[in-house]
């Protein structure tokens, strides 16, 4: 992490990076839960696991496959042997809903829980979504309060919706001590994954948006000559303003990537931003920064009335942004207008195209362990970029003060039980226990390092020292973990609220922004003010006084 992405806030504390390699010589931040020598033997055997899985298939060894997930979730057994005879789920049948997006998600549960199936006798049946349609299927049972599955793979924004309608099966005692949630890092804890008092999900991803970007474009003298005579007068190195970003992606086009000899572009925005409701994060990481206020806990709605705030001056400037650089030839690949951030992702910035992009921690986790990664030796990271300036919508002005807001965008997958179990307890623990083997500190850490679809979430995954010992050179892991850890704690971290409908003013917001970006609307200005209506249209269907009422009390107010 570099210095001057901290500014006040460097001056204020000291940074957990910081922290961490001060206590690297101590076992890292295994010294934050009292991790010193004199280890028990069940610790010694915890972590000889964690170094077996870490070395499976191993970075640089390729893709992992799926005798590699088989493999790790046997050696994470451990848990289950200790609590569960062998057979005691014998004829028990659960149905498992989830994403496959780029064959992740699903695909590994079906490996770690092939070990789990075998030793305790029950079978699991698999519903597979793809991320553009899983929204809509999970809002199909939530508007018809039938629900067709046992155990589902959630975010934290969907709560509302389905907790808060009474389609959750709250948490056994015995499942938060196998898992050790006391290990979550902080932003994850309560009330995150509550709802009035119960607790419903067990967190397999910490989530938030970094931004990654291709350190050889910095180190190329050529690029540093031409931006030197045709740029601002500032110096060639990696952005940390939007106001910066949008520079350098103009500067880029027409030039030459330094890694494969192709056009050069800029920052990668997925033009196609409709994408269920997940496309909007990408919208929101450009608007975050000049919208979410110090001062201010909200930035989507005013929580007085739910008014929108996504057609107030700091959002127009977002989606002006991404107008500006559309405008400039070159500025984005050919075709950009079809590329989801699935594209942007695995088919652009991880196989060579531009100069960087915000995503969650699977750009990180593949850049090194990925088949079809080129950029895992010139790739670095960041918190989001800030902004030269902050919208004060409490006093309706901007203020031309430096701003930073890291995206905490969708506060990370979980595994969640449903009501269906109620009323069958063998199936009901069955199904808790698969929550507890997906959710488990060892098989977390595998996940966090390897592609996955998740990233790091726990405060033992932050352990310097098991990563590099797993292959990953120390920069790398200082980088990728510090933007990661830096977000999660930022004091002015942007997180979305849990309430009913989320997803629904994600979703629309998404068609209306498509829309703008295709013309439909003559401004910026026009096409945030669309947004805003149809969210008004939302938030009355749903009924505004609850709304306020949840919202309120999501922003701890």
């Amino acid at each position: 992490m570099k210095v001057q992405q901290y500014h006040a806030m460097v001056r204020a504390m000291m940074t957990r990076r910081a922290m961490l390699k001060g206590a690297a010589g101590m076992g890292a931040v295994a010294a934050m839960g009292g991790g010193l020598p004199g280890l028990t033997g069940q610790a010694r055997a915890q972590d000889n696991v964690r170094a077996q899985i870490l070395q499976i298939p191993g970075v640089g060894m390729g893709s992992p496959t799926d005798a590699d997930w088989q493999r790790v979730g046997e050696l994470c057994l451990g848990s289950t042997r200790a609590r569960f005879s062998q057979g005691e789920f014998d004829g028990v049948e659960l149905t498992f809903m989830g994403l496959n997006n780029q064959n992740l998600h699903n695909f590994l549960f079906r490996g770690f829980l092939r070990s789990w199936e075998e030793y305790t006798g029950a079978t699991i049946n698999w519903i597979d979504l793809a991320q553009a349609d899983y929204n809509a299927r999970l809002q199909q049972s939530i508007a018809t309060g039938t629900v067709d599955f046992d155990v589902l793979e959630m975010g934290a924004p969907f709560e509302g919706d389905t907790a808060g309608r009474g389609l959750l099966d709250p948490m056994p005692q015995w499942v938060a001590a196998d898992i050790d949630m006391d290990d979550y890092v902080d932003y994850l804890k309560a009330p995150v994954g509550t709802w009035d008092g119960q607790t419903y999900r067990v967190s397999i991803d910490g989530d938030c948006h970094t931004f990654a970007y291709r350190k050889d474009y910095y180190e190329s003298e050529d690029l540093a000559a031409a931006w030197a005579s045709e740029g601002d007068g500032s110096d060639w190195a990696p952005p940390t303003t939007w106001e910066q970003v949008n520079a350098h992606s103009r500067f880029l086009a027409g030039k030459s990537d330094p890694l494969t000899g192709l056009p050069a572009h800029g920052f990668l925005d997925p033009l196609r931003y409709s994408w269920g409701g997940f496309g909007f994060y990408f919208l929101a990481d450009r608007a975050a920064s000049y919208a979410k206020h110090p001062d201010d806990p909200a930035w989507l709605f005013d929580p007085e009335d739910m008014t929108p705030r996504v057609n107030n001056p700091a959002w127009v400037q977002a989606i002006q942004d991404v107008m500006d650089l559309m405008a400039v030839e070159g500025a984005y690949p050919a075709d950009q207008l079809n590329a989801d951030p699935n594209t942007t992702a695995f088919q652009q910035f991880l196989a060579g195209t531009g100069m960087g992009l915000t995503w969650w921690g699977d750009v990180g986790s593949s850049a090194r362990t990925s088949d079809t990664s080129v950029v895992g030796d010139v790739v670095g990271f960041s918190i989001n970029p800030g902004a030269t300036r902050v919208y004060n919508s409490h006093t309706g002005a901007w203020e031309d003060t430096p701003n930073e807001a890291p995206n905490n965008a969708y506060i990370g997958w979980g595994v969640y039980v449903t009501n269906n179990v109620q009323g069958d307890e063998r199936k009901r623990t069955a199904a808790w226990s698969v929550a507890a083997h997906l959710g488990g500190r060892d098989l977390s850490l595998w996940c966090s390092a390897y592609p996955s679809g998740f990233q790091p979430y726990r405060n033992s995954h932050f352990t310097y020292d098991e990563w590099e010992a797993a292959g990953y050179d120390r920069d790398f892991v200082e980088d990728y973990l510090s933007s990661n850890l830096d977000s999660y704690n930022h004091p002015n971290a942007a997180v979305e609220p849990r309430i009913p409908g989320i997803f629904q003013y994600y979703s629309i917001a998404e068609d209306e922004l498509v829309r703008g970006l295709a013309g439909e609307y003559g401004s910026a200005q026009e096409t945030a003010d669309a947004i805003a209506a149809a969210w008004e249209g939302i938030t009355d269907q749903i009924g505004r006084e609850s709304q306020v009422a949840l919202y309120r009390a999501s922003l701890g107010m």
